[in-house]
């Protein structure tokens, strides 16, 4: 019902737009549809792999990888995927919610999404060339036991 709410709202705004400047309206349309297309490719690949995720990892399975019983190996796991991969916030949190709902952990979910948006394994050459190997290293180990040490608390806080 929400959402038919927004969508109500969005068209009567568009519509309230149009009388006010075709033509600005018309425009900010057509940059609004050139963004969505380019967030369309990584939005279908992310959605592509959680798919494939949750097609190929039971239950069971995700409850045993990063669960709530998988406890600290289950955080660190989750926090090493983080780092690694190279996931859009915008992906990473509705991701996040399909794991929950298929039994992963909350403290291995923080560390997840902790990583995934402080830890830049990916990015680590991009920061070095910027900011020295050392202060990249650095700043992505501190990173690193930063989401470690806030999983671990939000575990402790959602038990």
């Amino acid at each position: 019902m929400f959402s038919v709410i927004l969508y109500a709202a969005a068209a009567a705004l568009t519509a309230a737009s149009f009388r006010a400047g075709r033509a600005k309206t018309r425009a900010a349309l057509k940059k609004a549809w050139r963004s969505f297309e380019n967030i369309l490719p990584s939005l279908s690949a992310i959605l592509l792999l959680s798919g494939l995720i949750l097609a190929f990892l039971d239950e069971d399975m995700i409850s045993a990888l990063i669960g709530a019983e998988s406890g600290f190996c289950g955080v660190i796991a989750a926090a090493v995927v983080g780092s690694a991969a190279l996931i859009p916030g915008f992906v990473a949190f509705p991701l996040a919610a399909s794991l929950l709902r298929a039994g992963a952990g909350y403290a291995q979910l923080a560390a997840l999404i902790s990583a995934l948006m402080m830890v830049g394994v990916a990015t680590f050459p991009l920061e070095a060339e910027y900011f020295g190997r050392r202060a990249a290293a650095k700043r992505n180990l501190f990173s690193f036991a930063a989401a470690v040490a806030a999983a671990l608390l939000l575990g402790r806080l959602m038990e």
